[in-house]
């Protein structure tokens, strides 16, 4: 790598304006107009290069979602496709790229499993959320393997900042559903705290329709979970803190496919389930050292744990992953219009599982450094990052961003990322089905946005873009992973904030053209459009709104010749204040009860639909006393 080239870039570069002071992190999180999750730093959301959106508590109790899904299903350009009940592993797909093609953070700690890359956002309790940033495109210079759809971080709640204020939340609904969570809060002029707990419980739908006798009951689904965070000013510069989260729990699925008995050469019925527990904590000071420099250290440790159990016959499988990691980053104001980051991070992965991987663990090592430059006519953003990990060895990403304003409310933004993903244990290790010799995935991503602030209450970003994906892991015809597949995604998506007659409303809208390009064929479980729709006012102490989403037809698989139908869903909520203390809250989530599958299974030779949610609704009393 020629370091050369990195410091003649910086040379040529002109010097001029600084950048305007920030919020520390932590009372930043509470802001819609800031964005930590892009260059790990506090940031104004309008002069960050990533297309993003951000989710703040405040939008989370008004939209009361019953998931983290819930919200993501709200993103334009994404897309979350479960199979086989509440607890069942989404794939989630950013920009038209897959599950493991994306990187999620809790806390700034990586939490998916490095058996499969599932990241387990399906059991994390939005009870305990304070807020969700999610970035679309590419961010492997800041974050490394695997951040090539985009990335999504989730904070945990955080305390009061002054006094202190307790709240409890108790909500009930059909299909014996009920919410309950607890917690306390704090704060004062140097110190900030929040604890709190929750459980969460569904008896759940039958998610599959024709296939064994032993799927034909309820899935349930249940999940106890508690976090605690801290934060603490030793003086007016230096700021240290920790924050935990736990979720464990059970949740029941469907398995269509059954269980292989080698006695009859047949598939026989199973009742599976999974035992789980997703944890994370993290530690980290955060200081000032003068004018131009600031630097944070965190050190973090996360668990991804699942057993899963057939009550039918005596197979239990277990993978577990234990990941450490750590990350320094300096941030430097060279002047009034350049600033630089400079940071170091590795991880150590270990898995212990139930099967037996001819490696259990792995580390990766970083260094990265990137340039912003502010002036009156352009702006420009460069990055490299060098990463070495045990299995894949090094890796260089470059990204390079220039934002040109064409007025004082109208911006456009070119850019170009690349990124890649770390083949897993499962890809490198996994007995009789796996390639020690892979090579990491790669990604070239180009991209064109606009920003305008059509007036104080308008808001309109849009994005077009592409993205290449080359040495992409498939299986062969004897199901072993190989570097042989490519692939194209070509895509178009937009947002408009609109404020009209006390009306707020909020408009995303997706169009994507994944192709493989190997066969041509479109990438499965990705549909092609997508539209979502939030509408709501307040009057007084009363709140209501409404909610529409509508997805395009996709196909099921690699081939094309399983067809997902589209479809429509239309949710309504509300909220009273009925006094200081306490509020009331009600949503009906798919009032239409309409009928929709995202993925299909196969069963006697024929392809049906897993089945979603019907008519949903849930009731909620929330209390928050002063102490």
């Amino acid at each position: 790598m020629n370091f050369s080239r990195v410091a003649l870039l910086l040379s040529l570069l002109p010097s001029a304006h600084a950048f305007a002071d920030t919020p520390n992190r932590e009372d930043a999180l509470k802001l819609p107009d800031v964005l930590i999750s892009a260059n790990r730093q506090v940031e104004q959301r309008d002069a960050s290069t990533a297309a993003n959106t951000v989710f703040t508590l405040a939008d989370i109790e008004r939209l009361q979602p019953t998931s983290i899904t819930d919200l993501l299903n709200r993103v334009p350009g994404v897309q979350v496709a479960q199979s086989g009940g509440r607890g069942s592993l989404p794939g989630i797909y950013i920009r038209g790229t897959k599950a493991a093609q994306s990187l999620v953070l809790v806390d700034g700690q990586r939490i998916a499993n490095a058996t499969s890359a599932d990241s387990a956002l399906q059991y994390l309790n939005v009870d305990q959320i304070e807020r969700v940033e999610v970035l679309r495109g590419s961010r492997s210079v800041v974050y490394g393997a695997d951040a090539i759809g985009g990335v999504i971080q989730i904070f945990t709640r955080r305390g009061a900042e002054q006094g202190l204020q307790a709240r409890l939340h108790t909500g009930f609904g059909n299909r014996g559903t009920s919410q309950n969570s607890l917690g306390l809060s704090g704060g004062n002029e140097r110190t900030h705290f929040n604890l709190s707990t929750s459980l969460d419980e569904t008896n759940g739908i039958n998610r599959t329709g024709p296939s064994f006798a032993s799927d034909a009951d309820h899935d349930a689904y249940r999940n106890k979970s508690y976090s605690l965070n801290l934060s603490h000013w030793l003086n007016d510069d230096v700021e240290i803190g920790f924050n935990v989260l736990d979720n464990r729990g059970k949740t029941e699925f469907d398995n269509p496919f059954g269980l292989f008995d080698p006695v009859t050469f047949n598939s026989v019925g199973q009742q599976q389930y999974s035992d789980f527990e997703l944890s994370s904590l993290g530690t980290y000071l955060d200081a000032r050292i003068n004018e131009r420099w600031k630097t944070r250290l965190e050190v973090g440790h996360s668990e991804n744990r699942e057993k899963t159990a057939d009550k039918l016959s005596d197979d239990r499988y277990v993978f577990n992953t234990y990941r450490d990691s750590v990350n320094w980053q300096n941030d430097l104001t060279l002047d009034d219009r350049n600033s630089l980051t400079l940071g170091a991070d590795g991880y150590e992965d270990r898995v212990n599982s139930s099967t037996a991987f001819d490696e259990d663990s792995r580390w990766n090592r970083a260094v990265f450094v990137q340039h912003r430059f502010k002036g009156d006519g352009f702006s420009t953003e460069l990055g490299l990052r060098h990463d070495k990990n045990q299995q894949f060895g090094s890796q260089n990403t470059w990204s390079g961003a220039l934002t040109i304003p064409l007025n004082d409310a109208n911006d456009v933004l070119f850019s170009y990322t690349e990124g890649f993903r770390a083949p897993t244990f499962n890809d490198l290790y996994y007995p009789g089905f796996s390639n020690p010799n892979l090579k990491p995935e790669h990604s070239k991503s180009y991209e064109v946005q606009w920003r305008s602030r059509l007036s104080e209450t308008r808001k309109l970003e849009a994005s077009l873009y592409r993205t290449d994906l080359k040495d992409a892991i498939a299986l062969d015809a004897d199901f072993t992973p190989q570097n042989i597949g490519s692939a194209r995604i070509n895509g178009f998506e937009a947002s408009l904030e609109q404020q009209l007659f006390g009306w707020t409303g909020k408009l995303g809208a997706s169009i994507i053209d994944p192709e493989d390009r190997d066969t041509g064929h479109t990438l499965n479980r990705r549909a092609r459009r997508t539209l979502n729709l939030d509408l709501d006012r307040q009057f007084d102490r009363l709140g209501v709104g409404a909610s529409w989403q509508a997805v395009s037809s996709s196909y099921n698989d690699e081939a094309n010749t399983q067809d997902i139908g589209g479809y429509a869903l239309f949710g309504l909520r509300s909220s009273w204040k009925a006094s200081r203390d306490v509020k009331l809250e009600f949503k009906l989530d798919n009032a239409l009860d309409t009928r929709y599958s995202r993925t299909l299974y196969s069963f006697d030779g024929s392809n049906h639909g897993y089945r979603e949610e019907g008519r949903t609704w849930m009731f909620g009393v929330t209390w928050t006393p002063e102490l």
